[in-house]
């Protein structure tokens, strides 16, 4: 998979998206600071949710529009929006910005007019949230640009996955299992699916994480251990206080979690063990005692001892007994 000219895949350090969500707290001045301060920790890529209250949701005060459960239990859904949306006017300056800081800006996408409005400022990536994988018109409708395609999953079972998956038609697709969960916790964090997800959806499928966790950067974590090919997290301003504050990471910590990420890539990499010099340090036959053309080899004029430059110590009972074919010195190796 390709975005904004970088590769990413499960083999590689996971390509990390700093969700700035509604941390700008409706005010641009943060949304420009957070762009930087996602550069500045080492995130490859900043993204933002467009829609706006009338575009997600119904000003409506009847039951089915208040949140039940949660860290925003008792909200509606009309008000929550209408504080944490980023206006569809800022864009054409946070792309800017971005691209001045060089860093990837892309975005949720919400409904069609989101996809249009992105589309014109030739937005590299789209994400589908997790509570909308199942809107699949909306994901053929962004799909249908012809950029990656990244799908947090959420709450739904492999068949709604797998249809959202042939909605994109395409191969540039990241599925990011989440919990949607605000916040998240460790305990119910599910990250075995990360191996489920790459079984069902095939060998070649993109598959990372998006993490709603507070606290420690564990997630992250455990989920480049098993080779999470992205990491989706949330970033704050150290001094603003947002809906998203509580499972966001201000910029030092998200600076740690991306250092952490790398060395746990670095970790699991294979690495070719014929080309570590301490190889050698391993034992192999050397020359102990002088030994004149002719003479037979003994355990007393051979051993096994370390460097590794000489045959493998295997081989020493095959050559007890045989007979030198040159003149060999103390600390000769045998080849």
């Amino acid at each position: 998979m390709i975005i904004d000219g970088k590769e990413v895949n499960g083999g590689l350090a996971p390509y990390i998206v700093a969700e700035v969500s509604c941390n700008h707290n409706g005010i641009l001045e943060n949304a420009i600071n957070l762009i930087d301060a996602a550069k500045w920790a080492g995130a490859d890529a900043v993204k933002f949710q467009a829609y706006t209250p009338d575009t997600i949701t119904l000003n409506c005060n009847k039951t089915d529009f208040i949140i039940q459960e949660g860290l925003w239990k008792g909200r509606n859904l009309y008000d929550l929006y209408s504080k944490t949306h980023t206006p569809f006017k800022w864009f054409p300056e946070l792309f800017k910005h971005a691209k001045k800081a060089g860093i990837t800006l892309f975005a949720s996408v919400f409904d069609n007019t989101s996809v249009d409005m992105l589309r014109k400022l030739d937005c590299p990536a789209y994400k589908i949230a997790s509570m909308e994988i199942t809107d699949i018109p909306l994901i053929k409708y962004a799909a249908a640009s012809n950029k990656p395609m990244i799908i947090s999953t959420g709450m739904a079972d492999f068949k709604e996955m797998k249809e959202a998956l042939e909605a994109c038609d395409n191969e540039n697709v990241a599925f990011l299992h989440c919990t949607s969960e605000y916040p998240g916790t460790v305990e119910w964090s599910d990250l075995s699916r990360i191996l489920l997800l790459k079984v069902y959806l095939g060998p070649k499928a993109v598959v990372g994480v998006s993490d709603h966790t507070a606290g420690p950067t564990i997630i992250p974590v455990a989920a480049t251990a098993l080779c999470a090919a992205i990491i989706e997290k949330h970033i704050k301003l150290e001094d603003v206080a947002a809906e998203d504050a509580e499972f966001s990471l201000t910029p030092d910590a998200f600076k740690v979690m991306v250092d952490l990420t790398k060395y746990t890539n670095e970790a699991i990499k294979l690495r070719d063990f014929a080309a570590n010099p301490s190889r050698q340090l391993r034992r192999s036959l050397y020359v102990v005692e002088d030994i004149k053309k002719g003479e037979a080899f003994t355990e007393k004029n051979i051993r096994s001892i370390r460097p590794g430059y000489g045959i493998s110590p295997k081989n020493l009972p095959r050559l007890l007994g045989k007979k030198a074919d040159q003149n060999y010195r103390k600390g000769d190796r045998i080849t």
